[in-house]
């Protein structure tokens, strides 16, 4: 017998395990913050206060939907190897863009910007728009 998954406020999940949806839920919840703490770093001015602050609530929370992404990536390998690929993407440009403001590299501002830039764009959710057709599986 397989498991076909359940459906949560209209979107697919493919397990039911218990948990699967507990790391499913953890990953959503910091997924979250990345995003909202990322729109908050990014408005904000780039001076001491709400930018660092809010760049090191995103870059933890980064970290907790980088773990959650790879333990829901094993549980579904190969079928999620796409989505690994995008997470460690995704993660290694927001360390990239961390490391170069902290270690005032030369030409870290330019690095930082761009590294914490492709890690938002990133993490943002992918969902495919067309369904493959079943045959070419």
């Amino acid at each position: 017998m397989t498991d076909q998954g359940v459906v949560v406020f209209g979107i697919p999940i493919p397990s039911s395990s218990p948990v699967f949806l507990g790391i499913v839920a953890v990953h959503v919840a910091a997924g979250l913050i990345c995003s909202v703490a990322g729109i908050v770093a990014m408005l904000a001015p780039k001076r001491s206060g709400r930018h660092p602050s809010a760049g090191t609530v995103y870059y933890w929370g980064l970290v907790v939907v980088f773990l959650s992404m790879a333990a829901l990536s094993i549980l579904r390998w190969p079928a999620n190897t796409h989505l690994f690929v995008l997470g460690v993407l995704s993660f290694g440009a927001g360390v990239i863009g961390r490391m170069a403001k902290r270690r005032l590299w030369p030409g870290g501002l330019r690095v930082h910007v761009i590294g914490m830039a492709m890690s938002y764009i990133l993490l943002l959710p992918v969902r495919p728009t067309l369904e493959v057709n079943p045959r070419l599986r």
